[in-house]
């Protein structure tokens, strides 16, 4: 009876270390890596992706140039091109910039049209930097495929921080760098933007600096909600960021002779008047 009693002791408290234990193990399963703002980059979703592939092109056609503040700037830039002569499309960012943040959405969406990527990762803005933490896409570790063009991206830092900047993920080459250096400059550029980024370089005939269209839009949205806003053509953001889509859009037609017309629809050509 005595032994009994002891075993019987013992199992209450063997049931609630059972109970401990397994509230832990919930709470590490659940707990959202968006809590961590240092948390590992993840390969987007193909439902999120296919939203912002498959946007009628009823809606790019109504938005136009939409609200975008900014247009490709016509430059006599050095050429830029593949071995094989395909014009090359050059970008520079970083995780943590929200203004690359901001751009890549539309980026993301016009390229599309002319091709395919592989690999993209989803990621976030510094949450110290201004519009903190804007849900975005990485280019690092990502590919594109396109028999119009070869798109380069680099993403020079991550958005963990380290010492007084970020850590790097990668490193131009010595003709990157160069471009950068000369075409994110004067006159191309004020003094005051000189080397900001994004840097969007496309094949020496056009320029983009900087955001084309405001982060505000997106400041408190998940990737869900902004791609669940882009097929109506009144949303705040469909005006913003499919504008900037169908400006940069313009530019790559104009580096393709305007193919496919799947992408260079008469209003893209339209645009190209504009640029």
């Amino acid at each position: 009876m005595q032994t009994d009693n002891k075993l019987n002791l013992k199992r209450p408290l063997i049931i609630v270390g059972a109970i401990v234990v397994l509230f832990i193990i919930f709470l590490i399963v659940k707990s959202p890596t968006t809590n961590n703002p240092n948390a590992p980059d993840t390969v987007a979703s193909s439902s999120l992706l296919n939203k912002l592939y498959s946007i009628p092109t009823s809606v790019l056609n109504k938005v136009g140039s939409g609200t975008s503040s900014q247009k490709p700037e016509p430059i006599s830039g050095q050429p830029l091109q593949t071995s094989t002569g395909l014009p090359k499309v050059l970008y520079m960012g970083a995780e943590y910039c929200p203004y690359c943040a901001t751009e890549r959405w539309a980026m993301v969406i016009s390229l599309s049209r002319f091709g395919t990527f592989s690999n993209l990762k989803l990621t976030h803005s510094s949450t110290t930097d201004v519009y903190p933490d804007t849900q975005t896409f990485s280019f690092y570790g990502s590919s594109f495929n396109s028999t119009y063009f070869s798109f380069d991206p680099i993403e020079l830092y991550s958005n963990i921080p380290s010492g007084s900047g970020y850590t790097v993920l990668q490193k131009p080459t010595s003709l990157q760098q160069s471009l950068q250096n000369t075409y994110d400059a004067p006159p191309y550029v004020s003094s005051s933007d000189q080397g900001a980024i994004p840097f969007i370089y496309f094949a020496g005939k056009y320029l983009i600096v900087g955001a084309t269209y405001s982060p505000q839009l997106l400041q408190g949205e998940t990737y869900d909600q902004i791609a669940a806003s882009l097929d109506n053509p009144s949303n705040p953001i469909a005006k913003g960021m499919l504008g900037a889509a169908n400006n940069i859009s313009a530019a790559l037609c104009k580096l393709t002779n305007n193919k496919p017309l799947t992408a260079c629809t008469t209003t893209i050509q339209n645009l190209e008047t504009k640029l």
